[in-house]
């Protein structure tokens, strides 16, 4: 902490979905990091007081930070904040076998590796490092205990788990994991849901998930009514604009009883013609725009960088570099903000009863 300011690094910056979440809960981003120009552009313009570095992890040095923000900066860092690129981590990357998983993948073992070296040298009060579900999977047990095995012999007590989205206000099926380290040696007590399931929010007394018609239907103006630039479905236009919303590819297969099927069961990926419900939260927004893989709007339709922003929760407002498929692509790879202030608030509140216990022993 600096003059009363709670500090932090943010790597793997992208369009600043975890460092909008982490300064709503009161952090103060020093310093974002991230290869891609885009990125480091929206960045200057959502965050103007925070410096960035433009380059691969692999180079983001000690030095590199403290020619940014000082060498007075860095000597009590308050969180190093976080998500490596995920494709090495992903279920997608079942699917193509070709490709090596985890750190056996070159952009895995850099991301990784340059995480944790930048903890090594910065030693903030905590960390945060986030990725998708995967990570989590038994297949990945190698690089996980990598990460908490370095995480502890450099001091750091660990708690992980996978959060859904949606469990925190955000009106999309995401999944996400976390790793909280804190240097205290106290546990970590994760941010409690705010909504549920709808079939079990009457059990604890939530309120329902969120739902993509809640937030994208005042946008759906006929002033914007038309679907140019947005056609979906290519040349399975007509088999999209027939499955119901809340429905994919799998309304046309024999096993769901369609009269006349069109696809094998399971045999395209599951967003494939995947067709958003007003009445459900969003499916996990992807990192790529397309025509064919959802999720798509109700209205048979590519859906808007506005609304996949409000799918997002970011501010209408929040500014991004590039051209559409820049745009979407920072947008789908962020973490949704809301969910980043929850477990912002969380680390928060761990760090401000460790400054209590701290006080009170001097």
């Amino acid at each position: 902490m600096t003059g009363g300011r709670r500090t932090a690094v943010s790597l793997f910056s992208g369009c600043g979905g975890l460092d909008l979440g982490f300064q709503n809960a009161g952090f103060e981003i020093l310093v974002g990091v991230d290869t891609d120009r885009f990125a480091a552009e929206s960045h200057a313009v959502n965050f103007p007081r925070s410096k960035f570095f433009h380059g691969s992890i692999a180079d983001f040095t000690r030095e590199k930070a403290v020619a940014l923000v000082g060498a007075e900066a860095l000597e009590d860092v308050d969180l190093l904040v976080g998500g490596p690129p995920c494709p090495p981590f992903s279920k997608s990357r079942f699917y193509l076998t070709d490709k090596p998983r985890a750190m056996d993948d070159p952009v895995g073992e850099v991301t990784i590796t340059g995480y944790l070296d930048t903890l090594s040298w910065l030693r903030p009060r905590s960390f945060v490092l986030e990725n998708v579900a995967g990570m989590a999977f038994k297949v990945h047990k190698d690089t996980l205990d990598h990460i908490l095995a370095t995480a502890k012999s450099l001091g750091y007590t660990t708690a992980t788990r996978v959060l859904n989205a949606a469990d925190y206000g955000v009106p999309q099926i995401r999944q996400r994991f976390f790793i909280v380290g804190t240097l205290d040696g106290s546990e970590f007590e994760w941010p409690t849901a705010t909504n549920a399931d709808p079939k079990l929010a009457d059990e604890g007394g939530l309120p329902a998930w969120r739902t993509a018609g809640s937030v994208l239907s005042d946008l759906d103006t006929e002033e914007n009514a038309s679907d140019a630039g947005h056609v979906a479905g290519g040349k399975h236009r007509s088999l999209l604009e027939q499955i119901p919303p809340g429905d994919n590819y799998l309304f046309f297969t024999a096993k769901r009883g369609h009269p006349n099927p069109q696809f094998e069961w399971r045999s395209r990926y599951w967003s494939f013609l995947l067709k958003l419900s007003p009445d459900m939260p969003a499916w996990t927004i992807q990192a790529r725009r397309s025509n064919n893989m959802g999720p798509l709007h109700w209205r048979n339709r590519i859906l808007r960088i506005e609304e996949v922003k409000r799918l997002q929760t970011f501010p209408d407002g929040w500014y991004l570099g590039g051209k559409v498929e820049q745009q979407w692509r920072q947008i789908g790879n962020a973490v949704p903000p809301v969910l980043a202030e929850a477990l912002g608030r969380a680390v928060a509140s761990h760090l401000d009863a460790i400054s209590v216990s701290e006080d009170m022993a001097a």
